[in-house]
């Protein structure tokens, strides 16, 4: 069976994260995702707390969540972390940013290692547009409207009930 990752910093885990965790696992019938916990994710220097116990909370949230489980990530670019799955699960946003040269050598590097992802499924964010691209296998999931709102910026900032 197929497996996928889910690369972020999940700071805190928010039901949005859970809900395009579980709609991946079940729309592309994957045996697992792997939500893999960033101990330096790019461009978010705000995070608190150590990657272990970053880790350790999103373990503790998911609960026994059936085929959803919390890594470590050892990689800040997703073309890495995506490496040896079957399926790289994004938000909008965060494919934005993969698709951004900005954060690349320069726009051939970015060709490349986009050309490297296994399928691509994008989970879609209120203000963010799924962008196809050549090559790429994209999966845009089925989500409700609402989950493209919520954010743990929003829960840090203390609308609790999208926490999980």
């Amino acid at each position: 069976m197929a497996v996928g990752v889910y690369p972020g910093s999940f700071h805190p885990l928010t039901i949005a994260h859970v809900a395009v965790a579980e709609a991946a696992r079940d729309q592309l019938e994957l045996e697992r995702i792997d939500l893999a916990v960033a101990a330096d994710p790019l461009g978010k220097p705000h995070l608190s707390g150590s990657a272990t116990e970053r880790v350790e909370r999103v373990r503790r949230s998911l609960g026994d969540r059936p085929g959803l489980r919390a890594v470590a990530a050892t990689s800040q670019l997703v073309v890495e972390l995506s490496g040896g799955y079957d399926v790289v699960v994004l938000g909008a946003d965060k494919w934005d940013q993969v698709l951004d040269p900005g954060w690349y050598d320069d726009v051939g590097h970015r060709d490349r290692a986009v050309a490297a992802l296994p399928v691509v499924a994008v989970a879609p964010r209120h203000g963010c547009e799924v962008r196809s691209w050549p090559g790429v296998d994209l999966r845009v999931l089925d989500l409700p409207a609402h989950l493209g709102r919520v954010s743990a910026t929003a829960v840090r900032d203390g609308r609790t009930d999208w926490a999980v």
